[in-house]
């Protein structure tokens, strides 16, 4: 199950409506995490977002969320397979460090992993009775850890990015371990979407064999419109099998529409790292990831997603 123009290979995919969380919203919706307004904002290239950030001022636990309403309507009104996209666990460490986490509370770092491991787990388990059956793990920090400024502005609010890999992985997989055999669940690592904007650059090299090869998602949502994502050689780390990699390579940045043959090109580069049916194709991130939106025209976005499923339907046949 692939959404929009994104292609499930060797099997016909269901189309997906979906709902994004706002990441800080969603996180503030967790038992121990608070939304804090008027401190913090994000630093994108050229632009800022709102002054919001999160803090964890208590235990981390799932206890129900109201955003589990916001499934329950959006299923109710969907006549498509609806689609659930929430922030991963390792936002909740990585986007404040351990200086938004409170040390009366979690003295052991250990702790609060193991805590907001366990409350995905539930929160997983929860979107699942509501009736969700595709859930996405939207997460910036693994295309963080691909950038050195990014790593460096880790260590220097006193947070070391080494074994952060591992650390998330473990994270992860305990949070979707239990997942019913019929729940889809997959990532988008994003490098930063704000109003055409974005934040980190550098190949997937460093994270790749964690990512790709021990996590155990059922697809990866990778960014690669553009330079800064690096090439295609990371691929390399997808274990043969029923995991695809989603081919980001049409952006959601600009409405300059890509040439149908330069992705069809990109795609074949691609295959020479994964098996044609473990990739797909899909936009590089959504067209508004916040409110405010991406500068390009509904009717530039319209065209981009008649270009990928054109280019869907040469690459692997009918979709």
């Amino acid at each position: 199950m692939w959404s929009g123009g994104r292609r499930r290979s060797g099997s016909k995919p269901l189309p997906t409506a979906s709902t994004a969380a706002h990441g800080g919203t969603f996180l503030a919706g967790l038992e121990g995490v608070e939304l804090v307004r008027g401190e913090k904002s994000i630093q994108f290239h050229g632009v800022e977002t709102k002054a919001e950030s999160i803090a964890v001022t208590g235990k981390v636990d799932f206890n129900g969320h109201f955003m589990l309403d916001h499934f329950r309507f959006l299923k109710s009104v969907a006549t498509a397979t609806p689609k659930m996209t929430i922030p991963s666990p390792s936002v909740l460490h990585f986007r404040g460090g351990r200086g938004a986490i409170s040390q009366d509370v979690y003295p052991d770092l250990d702790a609060f992993y193991a805590d907001t491991a366990e409350a995905y787990r539930k929160a997983v388990r929860a979107f699942y009775d509501a009736g969700c059956r595709y859930l996405q793990l939207d997460d910036t920090v693994w295309a963080y850890l691909c950038s050195e400024k990014e790593r460096q502005a880790a260590r220097d609010r006193g947070d070391d990015p080494d074994p952060l890999p591992g650390v998330y992985r473990d994270m992860i997989n305990h949070a979707i371990k239990d997942r019913p055999e019929d729940m889809t669940i997959t990532t988008h690592v994003c490098r930063g979407n704000f109003r055409s904007s974005w934040i980190a650059e550098g190949g997937y090299e460093p994270v790749a064999e964690v990512l790709l090869g021990q996590t155990a998602y059922n697809g990866y949502f990778l960014e690669y419109d553009t330079d800064r994502a690096g090439g295609f050689e990371p691929l390399r780390f997808l274990p043969r099998g029923d995991k695809r990699v989603v081919l980001g390579l049409v952006t959601s940045k600009t409405g300059d529409l890509e040439e149908k043959a330069a992705i069809e090109q990109r795609i074949t580069a691609a295959t020479e790292y994964a098996p044609l049916g473990q990739l797909c194709l899909s936009p590089q991130c959504g067209f508004a990831s916040t409110e405010e939106g991406n500068i390009l025209s509904e009717d530039a976005q319209w065209r981009k997603l008649e270009c990928i499923v054109e280019v869907a339907r040469g690459a692997w046949g009918e979709i």
